[in-house]
């Protein structure tokens, strides 16, 4: 009996634990350690004083390609990136699940939709994925200049894969680091994100 108490007590710590991982509107972002496509180790914390951009991505995902078949994404990622935001694409996709990719893989992909990010990230063990709760792909998370998360959620509020949606869309991202960079606070910080699952 003391060992199954034991055994549920040490899945609740588990469950509270993962309930706890994510990030939160208004709270530090949680720090990171990844490779990059070129196996390179990116750090978080190494962008602290700029502002930061998460993109959970799966390019098997047809949300995902709602986002780059109308270049919608690579032209965020161009805009906000010449302004000296950094754009970090994330792919949580674990091995035998749709959407894994190896480092060569991603950049043949990457070169294939001119996509721009500043780094794509390689986190197939989802660690990182688990620490912010990405749920979605896409599922964006926008940090400031000291470390703090001020949007989390959807990219935009049309969840849909009609690549027609995009230009009638109220974009989130796009709002929410135009207000947080001319100093306002961000009106929709938390929404609903859409898309495919992220394949854990």
């Amino acid at each position: 009996m003391k060992r199954i108490l034991s055994i549920a007590a040490m899945l609740l710590i588990g469950l509270v634990s993962q309930a706890q991982a994510a990030a939160i509107v208004g709270k530090a972002a949680p720090s990171f350690e990844l490779k990059d496509v070129d196996g390179k180790t990116v750090q978080l914390q190494s962008y602290r004083g700029k502002y930061v951009v998460l993109e959970w991505t799966n390019f098997q995902c047809p949300f995902v390609g709602k986002h780059y078949g109308s270049g919608n994404m690579q032209a965020l990622q161009k805009k906000y990136t010449e302004k000296g935001v950094v754009w970090l694409s994330i792919c949580s996709s674990a091995p035998g699940k749709q959407g894994y990719m190896t480092g060569s893989e991603a950049k043949e992909l990457i070169g294939e939709r001119e996509a721009s990010p500043t780094r794509f990230l390689l986190d197939a063990n989802g660690k990182v994925g688990h620490a912010y709760g990405a749920k979605t792909t896409p599922h964006m998370f926008v940090i400031d200049p000291k470390g703090t998360v001020v949007y989390a959620g959807a990219i935009d509020d049309k969840p849909s894969t009609d690549q027609d949606d995009v230009k009638t869309a109220r974009n989130f991202v796009l709002t929410a680091l135009d207000e947080a960079m001319a100093g306002k606070p961000v009106t929709a910080s938390s929404t609903q994100p859409y898309g495919c699952s992220v394949k854990y």
